[in-house]
C-alpha cells in the first residue's frame, strides 16, 4: 500500500523525522526496511538518512501484513456498518467476545472479521482491534485493516478524539440520580476474581460522563461517553453510586426483566478518518433484545 507526502518546510529535515511526524513509527520504518517496503523520494529509492527540501514528494509503501496463523477463522458472517481500505467498522451481537482468550479461542470478533478478510482475499490479512467491547455488550466495533492506520488511530483514542457513546438502563431509587454528571472514581481489580473490578483509593483513574434521557421511580435510560477506558468501566461505576446496569449479574444490577445480559449498548462512534480528514460518526440503535427498555418508557 503507497502512501503519498509532500515536504513543505523551508528547512531540511531526515526522512525519518519527517515520517514520524506522520505517525510511522520505528517498529513501522522497520518493516518498510526489511519486509518488502520502499522509500521514493521525487521518484527515486531514498533511505531513512536522506536530507528532504521544500516541495520534496515522498512515496512510502507499506508491505502486506501476513496473517497471523495462531488466530483462527470463523466464518459467521459479520454485520458490516462501514468499509473503505483503511477502516472497517461493525455492529457486534452480545455474547460474543472481541478477541480470543483462554476460555474463548474462536468465534469472538476478530475470528470473524479474520474470517471475512480471508473471503475477501485482502492483502492485508492482520486483523487491527481499535475498540473493544465487553463481551456481553453490543454495539459498534472500529478494525483497522493495516498497521499504518491502527497507529493513527491510537493516537487519536489517547487524544481522546475518537469518541466512543454508549446507552445503559440503570436500575435503582431514581429519584436520587443527577441528570448530569461525572464519575471520577479510581478502579482496580477486585481480588481474587480475575474478571471483577471495583472502586478503590489505590485504583486507576476513571472518568465517565453521562446524561439522563428517560427514567421512572426505579429504572434510566442514559447516554455514556468515556473520557478513560478501564476494564468494566461503566458497569463499575455506576454499581458504585447506587445504579447499577439492568442484567448485570456481577455488579447488582436488578435481573427480573427479560434481558439476559448487561444493559449495555455502543451506539456511536466519532473520529477524524486517519488518511482523509474527514470527521466520521455511526450511529446504531438498540438491538432487539434491549428493545424492552423502549417498550418500558412507552407505558408510562
Amino acid at each position: 500500500m503507497e502512501f503519498l507526502f509532500q515536504y513543505k518546510k523551508k528547512s531540511g529535515q531526515q526522512v525519518k523525522y519527517f515520517l514520524k511526524e506522520q505517525d510511522i513509527s520505528k517498529g513501522l520504518l522497520a518493516k518498510i526496511k526489511f519486509q518488502g517496503g520502499d522509500i521514493v523520494v521525487n521518484g527515486k529509492r531514498e533511505n531513512v538518512l536522506y536530507e528532504l527540501v521544500e516541495n520534496d514528494h515522498v512515496c512510502v509503501v507499506i508491505p502486506d501484513e501476513k496473517e497471523h496463523e495462531t488466530l483462527l477463522v470463523d466464518d459467521t458472517p459479520i454485520d458490516i456498518v462501514y468499509e473503505d481500505d483503511h477502516l472497517l467498522v461493525v455492529n457486534k451481537p452480545a455474547k460474543v467476545a472481541s478477541i480470543p482468550a483462554q476460555y474463548h479461542p474462536n468465534h469472538t470478533m476478530a475470528n470473524r472479521v479474520k474470517g471475512y478478510y480471508k473471503r475477501q482475499n485482502y492483502k492485508n490479512q492482520i486483523v487491527h482491534v481499535v475498540t473493544r467491547l465487553d463481551r456481553d455488550t453490543s454495539g459498534l466495533m472500529l478494525f483497522a485493516k493495516h498497521g499504518y492506520a491502527h497507529a493513527k488511530l491510537d493516537k487519536q483514542l489517547r487524544e481522546k478524539t475518537l469518541i466512543k457513546t454508549y446507552q445503559a438502563l440503570l436500575s435503582g431509587e431514581m429519584a436520587n440520580l443527577k441528570e448530569h454528571d461525572r464519575i471520577t472514581l479510581p478502579i482496580a481489580r477486585d481480588l481474587p476474581s480475575i474478571l471483577k473490578r471495583k472502586v478503590a483509593e489505590d485504583g486507576k483513574f476513571a472518568d465517565t460522563e453521562y446524561w439522563v434521557d428517560e427514567k421512572t421511580a426505579s429504572l434510566a435510560l442514559v447516554h455514556i461517553r468515556l473520557h478513560t477506558g478501564r476494564t468494566h468501566q461503566i458497569r463499575v461505576h455506576f454499581s458504585a453510586i447506587g445504579f447499577p446496569l439492568v442484567g448485570d449479574d456481577l455488579y447488582g444490577g436488578q435481573m427480573d426483566l427479560p434481558l439476559k445480559r448487561q444493559a449495555l449498548h455502543c451506539c456511536e462512534l466519532s473520529f477524524i478518518h486517519p488518511f482523509t480528514n474527514e470527521h466520521l460518526k455511526f450511529q446504531q440503535s438498540l438491538p432487539k433484545d434491549m428493545e424492552v427498555i423502549q417498550k418500558i418508557f412507552a407505558k408510562r
